[in-house]
């Protein structure tokens, strides 16, 4: 890891779903949080809470230093809304296959 760059992975108990158009596209109870240095948390899900059969595959990738190559999957009108690390870096191996939304929001209660 670069100097003073740090990425943590912890089992979350939150309460968290993603919406889009008032349709329920993910909602779990058991998100792996991510902390890396100078970004929010992220919440990487399951891939059996997150309705994977509304995403489409996206050519896009990219690369993270630490984490390794995303792969991205789109809705008709959100492209590259989740992404997923199928081979992540052992540091974060946790979080193989487990999906990434850019507006993931914590269920209060």
């Amino acid at each position: 890891m670069a100097k003073g760059h740090t990425i943590t992975v912890e089992q979350g108990t939150e309460h968290v779903r993603v919406v889009r158009d008032g349709q329920v596209v993910a909602e779990s109870r058991r998100p792996l949080l991510l902390h890396e240095t100078g970004l929010p948390v992220r919440y990487y899900l399951p891939p059996e809470d997150v309705r994977t059969e509304l995403l489409t595959p996206s050519d896009t990738t990219t690369h993270c230093p630490f984490k390794g190559d995303a792969s991205y999957w789109s809705l008709p009108d959100a492209p590259d809304l989740v992404w997923a690390y199928p081979e992540p870096k052992d540091e974060v191996a946790e979080i193989k296959n487990h999906l990434c939304f850019y507006e993931t929001e914590v269920v209060a209660g």
